[in-house]
């Protein structure tokens, strides 16, 4: 049975901006007509402070306006076996690369910010992928390959600090609604990467 590509989303407390990550990922995924077993996208907080909570109301609000799911989400707390199951971990903020980093060196290559990633996605050479197809294997090399790709591209630069994600925690509405643009301008590309 194959492996599911699997994104790891982190912020500081997994209730605002790795959930809508999380969340926005997945629904990009099925609207392109992916089934679910094609990606594991999971999500943790470095701060560890929320552990079984619900996603913040506003960020799930955000989720649900783009077509998510907020059901059943509970905020977790980053652990190295998350890291080591991560076929491509994106963060919040270059300060939570360095943390990700610092835990498991091995993954540095594969641990890009939000907004990196992004950026890097557009200097990929798609055509030098292999095909996606649509089994979990076909997916799982595109998606290695692509990370491969970016971190190529990066080629040893460390991320803009715009490329952060604010933190719109206790924020009003429209800061929510900011980040969650934010997101999905990563989260649709890359879908359509993985799953094309």
């Amino acid at each position: 049975m194959a492996s599911p590509f699997s994104v790891l989303c982190v912020c500081m407390g997994n209730i605002c901006r790795s959930p809508m990550a999380e969340r926005l990922l997945v629904a990009d995924a099925l609207a392109l007509g992916a089934s679910s077993d094609l990606l594991y996208v999971h999500g943790a907080g470095t701060g560890g402070w929320h552990v079984g909570e619900s996603m913040d109301p506003q960020a799930a609000k955000q989720v649900l306006a783009r077509g998510g799911d907020v059901t059943d989400f509970r905020a977790r707390k980053l652990l190295a076996e998350h890291v080591d199951a991560s076929d491509l971990v994106l963060t919040a903020t270059g300060e939570q690369v360095d943390f990700v980093r610092e835990m498991r060196p091995d993954a540095a290559a594969r641990t890009f910010v939000f907004g990196e990633f992004g950026r890097l996605l557009q200097e990929v050479d798609l055509a030098a992928l292999p095909p996606a197809g649509r089994d979990a294997d076909g997916v799982h090399a595109r998606g290695v390959a692509l990370v491969e790709a970016a971190d190529r591209a990066r080629a040893g630069r460390e991320p803009l600090p715009e490329d952060d994600l604010d933190d719109p925690w206790g924020r009003p509405d429209a800061y929510f609604s900011r980040v969650a643009d934010e997101v999905h301008a990563v989260t649709r590309p890359l879908a359509a990467v993985l799953l094309r």
